[in-house]
């Protein structure tokens, strides 16, 4: 009797504890609170700044899976279709493709990538086995001599193939550059030195003369010189188009804003403020920075997620950027905006990684310290934003063309054969490209020296086609 009274009390005590838990896990989610108790596991770097805004992922309670995988179509799949998805889910909705399925389910996000299992996660939140390429592909080596004997594990990590994304090995493409030399002659730098069309800045320039800052605003000299000196001001911007609500008096103090941040930068500039909140730079802003609780007695009184700060990164930041909220103004100052500050100080006024410090001594910065001495044609330079944050040629509902800079830097990271078409075929052949990408120990030394590594993708593509006759 005695042993069943104490095993009662046990169980008492275990479903007490239970719900207790329960209920401080519905109370932290319903009302915030300090959410990395909720954690049950690591999660991946790509999303690990916005693990505590559970809501993100897990868009309702008790959703399920299904929640799950719109939330991560919610996020991804602009970028999906983008780049033309080499396996995107209505591929697998071809009723020939049903067998396949039964193997891998590739119609769910959730078949590859899984959260919160650090165990078995690797690169790009990949939770399969290696070699799950060989559950549709198992006869490639029949179908390609070139592949046969190799193990499927290397597919996803011999720097060839991209499940979603394989613009950089369509055949037609590969037998296009085939021979090219390492560094081209003549840099095809055409986006790069893109200029707006004849008459294009006359229409758009209107000099800004004089600050109008409401008169009870103090303005230091150095504000004003720096602002003069701006684009904004070359293109008529004054402290009003930044720092007064759209349509508010000038003038006015009272609706004066003192630190304008990513909203008013919007206004103007929304495609880079959507680039900016989609990478890791600035994605904690897309998710519910103002959500706040008070709490009983005031315990709690926390954003959910605060702007990013370098010490909240995985990679070593420099310990006196610790502190810093990443905004637009981290980069581009907050009166100056000095675009070539952006592009490399205002980098490694906070990275502090083995790439991010050999960039001082690569060939890539002599490029940069060359242009800037006026001894190499200007846009050849290559800066940190050259290859992390690719300039492209968009068009305006009124056709006029203008030059936009992907302010996603995580764009084109991982895997980073994103990077082959919109940036390293600018200057380099695409045998290099291949290889320097897949040598780690290279990009570490901001490509100081030659790849070690050696992909044969081209040497197959070569030899198909002197099978095939051709030169």
């Amino acid at each position: 009797m005695a042993a069943r009274g104490a095993n009662r009390r046990l169980w008492l005590l275990w479903t007490v504890l239970t719900l207790a838990m329960f209920g401080v896990a519905g109370a932290i989610m319903a009302h915030g609170g300090p959410r990395n108790l909720l954690l049950i596991g690591k999660t991946t770097d790509a999303h690990h700044q916005i693990e505590l805004a559970c809501d993100a992922c897990h868009t309702r309670a008790f959703g399920g899976r299904e929640a799950i995988e719109a939330a991560c179509r919610d996020c991804h799949q602009d970028e999906l279709d983008r780049i033309d998805d080499s396996h995107p889910v209505a591929k697998f909705r071809d009723p020939r493709n049903a067998d396949r399925l039964q193997r891998l389910d590739a119609m769910q996000c959730l078949s590859c990538h899984v959260e919160h299992n650090p165990g078995v996660t690797r690169e790009m939140a990949v939770t399969l086995p290696e070699d799950f390429c060989s559950a549709c592909h198992e006869d490639i080596g029949e179908e390609r001599p070139t592949h046969r004997g190799l193990e499927f594990a290397t597919c996803a990590n011999a720097g060839c193939h991209n499940f979603h994304d394989n613009q950089a090995l369509h055949e037609d493409f590969l037998e296009q550059h085939v021979g090219e030399a390492w560094l081209r002659q003549a840099p095809r730098l055409s986006v790069t030195a893109w200029r707006p069309p004849p008459g294009l800045t006359e229409r758009l320039v209107r000099p800004a003369r004089a600050p109008d800052a409401p008169p009870s605003i103090p303005l230091g000299a150095h504000v004003v010189g720096e602002w003069l000196g701006s684009a904004h001001a070359e293109a008529g911007v004054n402290c009003s188009g930044c720092h007064q609500p759209d349509g508010a008096d000038p003038r006015n103090a009272a609706s004066w804003i003192e630190r304008p941040g990513l909203t008013q930068c919007a206004t103007c500039h929304i495609a880079e403020a959507q680039g900016f909140t989609s990478g890791r730079h600035g994605m904690r802003l897309a998710e519910g920075m103002t959500i706040e609780w008070g709490g009983p007695f005031g315990l709690f009184r926390d954003r959910v997620l605060s702007p990013m700060r370098p010490e909240l990164a995985r990679l070593p930041m420099r310990a006196d950027a610790h502190g810093r909220e990443l905004t637009c103004n981290s980069c581009h100052g907050q009166h100056d905006f000095d675009v070539q500050r952006a592009r490399v100080e205002a980098c490694l006024s906070c990275h502090a990684d083995e790439h991010s410090l050999a960039y001082r001594h690569s060939p890539h910065e002599a490029l940069r310290r060359a242009e800037l001495a006026g001894r190499a044609t200007p846009g050849t330079g290559v800066t940190c934003a050259t290859c992390h944050m690719p300039r492209h040629v968009t068009r305006r509902p009124n056709g006029v063309e203008r030059l936009a800079v992907e302010h996603n830097q995580s764009a084109n990271l991982r895997p980073n054969e994103k990077m082959v078409r919109s940036v390293c075929l600018d200057c380099h052949g695409l045998g290099f490209t291949f290889d320097a990408l897949a040598d780690r120990n290279l990009i570490n030394r901001n490509f100081a020296g030659r790849p070690s590594a050696r992909i044969q993708t081209l040497e197959w593509v070569e030899t198909r086609m002197r099978r095939r006759g051709e030169p």
